[in-house]
């Protein structure tokens, strides 16, 4: 059994049925829960990740590998999620494997399509600060996803040509600022389903993805005090 934990922006659990490494039979998704407030991560994962394992029919003893969502994403909110996806793999024993958020969302865009043949994918995820993180991908004619740019974070206004010239547009910035980023789907979060099975497939193709280091992409709202301003503090 695998465990998905995204915490991008909602957070999102997910388990499925089957081992990250091998030939095997597809990734089977058993069941999927999501909260789509943008904060209290820290107190809603938990229990989202104790009532997915109940739903699967499952317990945590018997997961043999842990994805969690890298981002990028605000810095509390994806740090509860990593820490979590970390501390399960760790007490046991299993593997964990990071994946970027971006990636997730758009595959399910392109599940959700439902169409085949050469198909181009924006997503834009809400930054805050009056910004988006983004990427742009293209689904080859044989089935294939390559990411067409790296994940960044800039203005809607600065990145909207690029991203409406795609086929395809999602992500919560798509719902923030639809005159920029009109959607063409309802796909504003991670569904944590869809990192197992990014990851799944990256994993078959002989991707690394042994790093959980989180894609901040900035530095965080939290800045420590400068010696100056302690002084004055004291």
């Amino acid at each position: 059994m695998l465990l998905g934990i995204d915490t991008s922006g909602a957070v999102s659990v997910a388990v499925a049925r089957r081992e990250l490494t091998g030939d095997e039979a597809p990734l089977e998704v058993l069941a999927v829960r999501s909260d789509t407030r943008s904060r209290h991560h820290d107190e809603v994962l938990l229990p989202l990740i104790e009532q997915t394992l109940e739903e699967a029919g499952t317990s945590r003893a018997e997961l043999t590998g842990v994805v969690a969502g890298r981002g990028p994403g605000p810095f509390t909110g994806l740090r509860v999620g990593l820490v979590s996806a970390r501390s399960i793999a760790a007490v046991l024993d299993v593997p964990l494997l990071g994946v970027c958020s971006l990636d997730a969302l758009a595959h399910q865009a392109l599940a959700t399509d439902g169409g085949d043949g050469e198909v181009t994918v924006g997503v834009a995820l809400d930054a805050r600060r009056r910004e988006v993180y983004h990427a742009r991908y293209r689904r080859a004619a044989d089935g294939t996803t390559e990411r067409l740019s790296e994940p960044a974070v800039a203005a809607p206004a600065d990145v909207a040509d690029e991203l409406t010239a795609c086929d395809l547009l999602v992500g919560s910035g798509t719902t923030l600022y639809p005159e920029l980023l009109p959607a063409t789907a309802d796909l504003a979060h991670v569904d944590a389903g869809h990192l197992l099975l990014v990851a799944a497939e990256l994993t078959a193709r002989g991707t690394d993805l042994s790093s959980t280091e989180p894609m901040y992409l900035r530095a965080p709202d939290a800045a420590k005090p400068t010696a100056r301003k302690s002084a004055l503090g004291r």
